[in-house]
Parts: C-alpha cells; sequence; structure tokens
C-alpha cells in the first residue's frame, strides 16, 4: 500500500510593506501553512477543502517538492520530500492550472519530450502514449498546434503528461478550475481511473460538489490549519457537505459568517 504522510507541515512568507497596510497588519511574515498533519493511502482520494488563502495551494506545492517547508516534511512510503526530493518526484504527478504548455509544439511532441526528461524506454513510452491519448481522444489533436487548442484539451494534454511516468501519487491543485462541464467531468472520471488503479490521490479545492464526488475522505483548512480531518460519511452527518462545512467555519469565526 503507497502512503503519503503529512507530519506538522509549516510555511512562512514574507509580507511586503505594501501589503502590510493593505491588510493592516503590522507582522512581516504570514504562516500559510500552520502544523498541517494528515494521511492518504492508495485506492483512496483524499480532499483539501478551504476558502480562498486557507493555505491549499502552498500546502500542494510542499507535497510536490516546488517549494520547502520551514518545518516538517511529508512521507512518501517514507521517502522525505525534504531529504530527498529528487526520489519523491519520480513517483509523484504534480497537476496544477499553472502547468505550462509549449504553445508551439504539439501534444505528440510534448508527450515524447517529457518522456525523455524522465529516462522512459521508448517502447515504454510508445505503448504509454497509444494507451493515453485513446483513453483521452487525443488522437484526434495529437499533431495540432497547442496554442490552437481549446481549454478543454489542453487539460487533457496536462493530464496525459502529467502521469506518464505511471506514478504512485497524483496531486491536484484545483484540477476542475476553469473547465467547462464535459472537460471537468473527464477530470472527474480521470481521477475516478487513478483510484481504481491503486493510486494515491490528494486533491485541493474549494468545489464541494467535487469533493462529493470523487472523495473518500476530506479535510478542511482555515488559516492555515486543519480543523477538521474525517470520512465524507462522518463530516456531512447527513447534510449536505456545503452546509457541513459552512457549519464548522461559523463556529470557527466565534458564530459569525
Amino acid at each position: 500500500m503507497e502512503v503519503l504522510t503529512v507530519k506538522d507541515v509549516v510555511k512562512t512568507f514574507a509580507i511586503s510593506e505594501k501589503q502590510r497596510k493593505a491588510l493592516g497588519i503590522s507582522e512581516r511574515r504570514k504562516r500559510a501553512v500552520d502544523g498541517v498533519s494528515f494521511t492518504a493511502r492508495s485506492g483512496e482520494v483524499f480532499g483539501l477543502i478551504g476558502p480562498n488563502g486557507a493555505g491549499k495551494t502552498t500546502t500542494m506545492r510542499v507535497l510536490a517538492t516546488m517549494i520547502k517547508p520551514d518545518s516538517g516534511d511529508a512521507l512518501y512510503n517514507d521517502v522525505s520530500c525534504v531529504k530527498n526530493p529528487e526520489k519523491v518526484r519520480s513517483e509523484l504527478a504534480f497537476l496544477t492550472t499553472d502547468l505550462r504548455l509549449d504553445m508551439k509544439a504539439t501534444p505528440r511532441q510534448m508527450f515524447d519530450f517529457f518522456s525523455e526528461l524522465y529516462h522512459i524506454p521508448v517502447d515504454v513510452a510508445s505503448e504509454r502514449k497509444e494507451a493515453l491519448f485513446e483513453k483521452f481522444g487525443i488522437n484526434e489533436f495529437a499533431d495540432s498546434i497547442i496554442s490552437k487548442l481549446s481549454q478543454g484539451q489542453r487539460q487533457k494534454v496536462s493530464l496525459v503528461i502529467s502521469v506518464l511516468h505511471d506514478p504512485k501519487f497524483i496531486i491536484f491543485d484545483e484540477p476542475t478550475n476553469g473547465l467547462d462541464i464535459i472537460a471537468a467531468r473527464e477530470v472527474r472520471n480521470f481521477i475516478m481511473d487513478m483510484k481504481a488503479e491503486g493510486k494515491c490521490v490528494i486533491i485541493s479545492t474549494h468545489l464541494f460538489d467535487l469533493v462529493e464526488k470523487v472523495c473518500d475522505r476530506a479535510a478542511m483548512i482555515m488559516d492555515g490549519k486543519i480543523v477538521v480531518n474525517d470520512t465524507l460519511e462522518n463530516l456531512t452527518n447527513g447534510k449536505s457537505l456545503e452546509d457541513a462545512f459552512y457549519d464548522i467555519y461559523v463556529d470557527m469565526k466565534g458564530g459569525k459568517a
């Protein structure tokens, strides 16, 4: 079983004088992530949900080894993302709306480039490309310039590139942001396929309906801290997920929305 164990992750950022004035605060540093801990396992989808600015994306970037935490760690099957980020990256897929594709390249060229980057043997890469392009319907635009593709088509290409090295762990930051209904559904289907294949999938989102449709467990993050972490059934307790989290939010704010 693949296990991701997040232990007491803390990350702070410097706040500029302009930002301090705008926020009306005197502190020179902001603690974006404040002791975040949770565990995610293979064959399940774990959701990190919270309002804008809660610390979701910073947490995801730490897990993806894009930034180092001030303290704490994330262990991928006991491999530290702090001490051994190269090993973690070889078993990890990180998809974000910030992923940049070469607009002058084609999907086929991008796939081949990243296959070489991951040192995947040519025959293995060819088999994966055939399977993934067929699965996502990319063959019909595989040789088109990416700049001419729709946002949904580009998202498909990003998904395929993110998993071409057959990672054990999948991290998605706001995976359906800005997508139309069809593209968003395909992303949800992809997440469920990864779960069915025994991958460990972690998503961050502010969309309650996405969590309800794909997640087995979820945690709510507020002001950089995990305030609740449980199964969807226990979290909702007969309510909608939105209502359940709203009640938690109001309670955390002292009865004020």
